[in-house]
This record gives C-alpha cells, sequence and structure tokens, in this order.
C-alpha cells in the first residue's frame, strides 16, 4: 500500500529507519527473497522519536555515510513510514463514487465530514464494497509533513525515493510469500521493536485496525561490541522494569483482541492467529512468553540467505517484506 505521493518506478533499496536505527536489503528479484546486499546502524537517542525526525542534520551526515559505506548513492529506494505516524480508519463515502474518484473525493472531505487527528495527511485508500449505497473505505493516512521530512532526507543523501509503505504490509507481504497465511483466518500483526510496538488485524489481506504502543525504556539499552565483532543492544536498566513492562505490552495485546471479538465484530470473529516480529533484542523470550500466554497460535517469520547458508536476522524482516512490494 503505498501512500501516494510518489510516481511508480523499478524498484531497488529497501529503506527501514527507526528511532534506533537504520537498515537495508537490497534483493535480487522482486519475487524472490533472493538477497544480494543488507546493512545497519544503530542511531544516538534522540535523533529520531516516536517516528518524527528531532535532529535532522546529525541524521542526515549518518546517513551519508551509510550510503558510502553500503555503497548505494544514487539508487533508487522504498522505505516505511514510522508506525507511530499512520492511521488506518474505515469511512462510508456515497455509493455513486466511482474507484478512481475515491482519492479526489476524500481529499474534498477531509477536515469537514471525514476527520483525521492532523491537518494536510498524504493517504492511500482501498475500497471494501458497495452496500445500501454506501461505499465503504479503508483509508491509510499520515502527516504529510512527517512523511516529507523523510522523503527531503532521502532526496538530500543522493537516493531518489519512490515509494512509502507501511510495517504491518510489509510483514504481511513476506508472511504470505512464506506460504504461512491461511484460509479465513483473522491474523494480528505485532511488530515488536526496541521503541514502539505496533499491532494490525487483518481479515484476509486486507489491515483493518492499528494500534500503537511506545516502549518506555528504550533509553535503558546500550551499543556495545559483541563477541561476533558486531555491535548489539544490551539492556543496563532494571530487570524487573523491563518484567513489568512486557507484562503491560501483553495485556495490551489481550485487550485489542478483545476490542477485535466483542466491539468491531459484535462477537462474530476472534482473532484467529498472531503473527510476531520484531527487532527488539529479547525478542526469543517474548516469543515464548507470548506462546505461553495466548490461547491462538503464535508465529513467526523465519528465512535463510539464499545462496548463503544462514539466517537472515529477524530485524530485517520487514525490509524483505519491502522488497517484495509491487511499485
Amino acid at each position: 500500500m503505498a501512500l501516494s505521493i510518489f510516481s511508480r518506478r523499478n524498484r531497488t533499496i529497501n529503506l527501514v529507519i527507526n528511532d534506533h536505527s537504520i537498515r537495508y536489503v537490497e534483493m535480487k528479484q522482486r519475487d524472490s527473497l533472493a538477497v544480494s546486499g543488507m546493512g545497519e546502524r544503530f542511531l544516538p537517542a534522540g535523533i529520531i522519536s516516536d517516528g518524527k525526525i528531532q535532529d535532522f542534520e546529525t541524521l542526515a551526515f549518518i546517513l551519508d555515510e551509510c550510503i558510502d559505506e553500503w555503497k548505494i548513492k544514487n539508487r533508487e529506494v522504498r522505505f516505511l513510514v514510522p508506525d507511530s505516524l499512520v492511521i488506518i480508519r474505515k469511512v462510508n463515502i456515497p455509493g455513486d463514487v466511482k474507484d478512481d474518484e475515491i482519492h479526489g473525493y476524500l481529499y474534498l472531505e477531509l477536515g469537514s465530514s471525514i476527520h483525521l487527528p492532523f491537518d494536510e495527511p498524504v493517504f492511500d485508500t482501498v475500497s471494501l464494497g458497495v452496500e445500501n449505497n454506501k461505499r465503504e473505505v479503508l483509508l491509510f493516512a499520515a502527516p504529510e509533513q512527517y512523511v516529507s521530512e523523510y522523503t527531503n532526507l532521502l532526496k538530500d543523501a543522493r537516493l531518489k525515493p519512490i515509494a512509502a509503505d507501511i510495517s504491518p504490509l510489509a510483514a504481511y507481504r513476506f508472511y504470505h510469500t512464506l506460504g504461512l497465511a491461511g484460509e479465513n483466518e483473522k491474523l494480528m500483526t505485532i511488530q515488536f521493536d526496541l521503541g514502539l510496538v505496533s499491532m494490525c488485524i487483518f481479515e484476509g489481506t486486507i489491515p483493518i485496525f492499528m494500534r500503537h504502543i511506545p516502549v518506555e525504556l528504550q533509553s535503558d539499552w546500550e551499543v556495545k561490541l559483541g563477541l561476533t565483532g558486531a555491535h548489539e543492544l544490551t539492556y543496563i536498566g532494571e530487570a524487573n522494569e523491563l518484567m513489568f513492562q512486557f507484562e503491560d505490552i501483553y495485556k495490551e495485546i489481550n485487550k485489542l483482541q478483545d476490542f477485535y471479538r466483542y466491539s468491531l465484530t459484535h462477537g462474530k470473529n476472534s482473532i484467529t492467529k498472531i503473527l510476531l516480529n520484531g527487532d527488539h533484542p529479547m525478542m526469543s523470550r517474548i516469543t515464548g512468553e507470548m506462546r505461553e500466554r495466548f490461547e491462538v497460535q503464535v508465529v513467526i517469520l523465519e528465512e535463510t540467505l539464499p545462496g548463503a547458508g544462514c539466517e537472515i536476522p529477524q530485524a530485517f524482516y520487514l525490509a524483505l517484506g519491502l522488497g517484495l512490494k509491487e511499485v
């Protein structure tokens, strides 16, 4: 699902930037998982906060270093809009509005009959059908100001942004490509990152609801050199605080399942599977705890680097899903 501010061209580099890192994946072909390049750079605290760029100059300097190191100068690039900036909402419009007129109609109605929590959004839509002379439309939106800051960052760094996407669709695309999707399932995707937990509910291939939980202990992690010679995130805070935080997050996940079952579908449907992904350093523990806690199946994405015989780190899975996107 592209947020509609870009023309459509061929794919190249797939870039994921969040509050604490920059990652890229380059794929040999869009319809396969063959990887030709990948890289990661951790960011100092405070440069990006809640998905919003706070220190543009420093971030631009770091990105320039990454581009030189990864040798991706002047490449076309896809990127993810930070989850904390994105909303998904169902809206009803007149049934006689044609498919190619939906975007224009919504643009005129924003701020009057259709309200969003920010002004001047960039958005995309999916038509869900017409019933009783009303067309139901799924609206994906983010503040244009902050999305434009990322596009300007990439352009200033001699990259060519061609498409923006959202993390639930990137994760689902990878999940579907691996053949894990089932028929008629009601899937909850959970992106469990260091600074944010994002939950999204899918009905079939369509994401219908999204919610975010900020992770407050992000500052209690430090980047240190690991035994393998690579930089790793190490927790330096109180262990009990981390346990309490996980407990609160699990409760919020359970609340969203109940909200879907009883409020959104009035008892007709319930979540049938959870897809867990993320870059949190304690993902193994989180996966185990969630499988013990929730009655529904919890699945994770697993892939081996084609031709190399080694596993791709889970932190790169969103970039892989982004690389499978059609533009």
